[in-house]
């Protein structure tokens, strides 16, 4: 290997182990769940995305046995090559009829979604304004378009329309946003960003990868959470954190803007198609998220019930009425110190610093799910408590 690049990356690395460490790839051991084996314990699972719990629901998984039966593991081919299956077609369906869209199209994940639909839907002649806060994904894609990039202070209205106006002479105007921000946990302000869209003519895309299948009557997501269904006119999501957690991601919206990705969009053109026991699993796990509103009840009152235990421990949770609750401890190894401290206890719960956010901003971020008992929040929020005690969180 060349000894000046090897000698470069060698020095970068010897950098972050000395300042943010270096990552290291947790091995757990059983099924998706509201527990998980780590070194031979079993652990409460705070760290997932298994928002609704059925990640491990025998339905789905006997969805993704049949399909594996019938049209077996993979495809080995793309879908505008001889990779598309019937079953790609019923999730694509399951997935526009779920979030009020005219179609939808299936990518490997909302990663890949989020890197194709930029370049294929805009060119040099239009505008993106994103929000400071989006998703890797949406920022990687948005660097791949052509089109000028303009990112406004987070939530922040005032800004986000100071960028419109500059943007006046574009062909067209795209606010890019998350729908619930997965740091923070926060909800972005839907009917205004709305509101501005229309003002300025301009349109408007959401990922809404936290809030598919969580929030909303049947699970539709942020716009139905605001009686806002149609409002959107690009939706990107994934299959792999509520519906499911196998993988997989979707654009929905018009049928043009559907018909557009699947002649430009290269993700899609340009790779392997999703694996069928994977997108009949993903077909099941919408039905169920759709057919039992019980579940989207458990889970609020899972995530109120263990807002209120931190807090009441003396916590600092940043508000919010989302399933990620981020406790913030501040400082520069105080959020290792306590993940690690929890993990003794018998909680699994990652703590995130820079550069996944801002210095300062150190956190651990908790994740909730309609699959936790009574008995294992409470054994969670105990763990919490024991560790208040070890570890100073002030």
């Amino acid at each position: 290997m060349n000894a000046t690049l090897l000698d470069r990356l060698q020095q970068e690395l010897d950098d972050r182990r000395t300042t943010t460490g270096l990552r290291r790839d947790l091995v757990v051991s059983g099924p998706q769940g509201p527990t998980l084996g780590v070194a031979g314990a079993t652990l409460v699972n705070l760290a997932s995305n298994d928002y609704l719990g059925i990640a491990g629901d025998p339905e789905v998984l006997e969805s993704a046995r049949r399909a594996l039966r019938d049209h077996g593991l993979g495809v080995t081919a793309g879908r505008v090559l001889c990779g598309t299956r019937t079953v790609h077609g019923q999730l694509e369906a399951s997935i526009a009829d779920l979030v009020g869209a005219e179609d939808a199209l299936l990518y490997n994940s909302c990663f890949d979604a989020n890197l194709g639909v930029f370049d294929a839907l805009l060119g040099r002649d239009d505008a993106i304004i994103s929000d400071e806060l989006n998703h890797a994904s949406l920022i990687d894609g948005i660097r791949l378009s052509s089109a000028r990039r303009r990112v406004f202070a987070h939530g922040d209205l005032a800004d986000l329309e100071r960028c419109l106006a500059e943007c006046a002479d574009a062909r067209h105007r795209l606010i890019v946003t998350d729908g619930v921000f997965s740091m923070d946990g926060d909800i972005a302000a839907l009917p205004r960003l709305h509101e501005l869209a229309q003002s300025y003519d301009a349109a408007l895309l959401v990922d809404d990868s936290h809030a598919t299948g969580v929030l909303g009557a049947t699970g539709a997501g942020t716009a139905e959470y605001f009686g806002l269904t149609g409002g959107v006119d690009v939706l990107t999501g994934t299959l792999g954190k509520a519906l499911g957690g196998g993988a997989g991601g979707f654009v929905a919206g018009s049928w043009a803007v559907v018909e557009t990705l699947r002649q430009a969009s290269r993700p899609y053109i340009f790779t392997n198609a999703m694996a069928p026991p994977l997108a009949a699993a993903a077909v099941t796990a919408i039905q169920i998220a759709r057919g039992r509103p019980g579940l989207r009840e458990r889970l609020a009152a899972n995530t109120a019930w263990f807002r209120d235990a931190l807090r009441d421990l003396g916590y600092d949770v940043l508000p919010g009425q989302h399933p990620i609750i981020p406790v913030m401890l501040r400082g520069r190894s105080l959020a290792r110190d306590v993940a690690m401290a929890l993990r003794d206890e018998g909680v699994l719960a990652f703590a995130l610093s820079y550069p996944v956010v801002p210095a300062g901003e150190e956190r651990i971020r908790v994740q909730v799910s309609a699959a936790h008992t009574a008995g294992q929040l409470e054994e969670a929020a105990a763990a919490f408590e024991r560790v208040h005690k070890l570890v100073d969180c002030a």
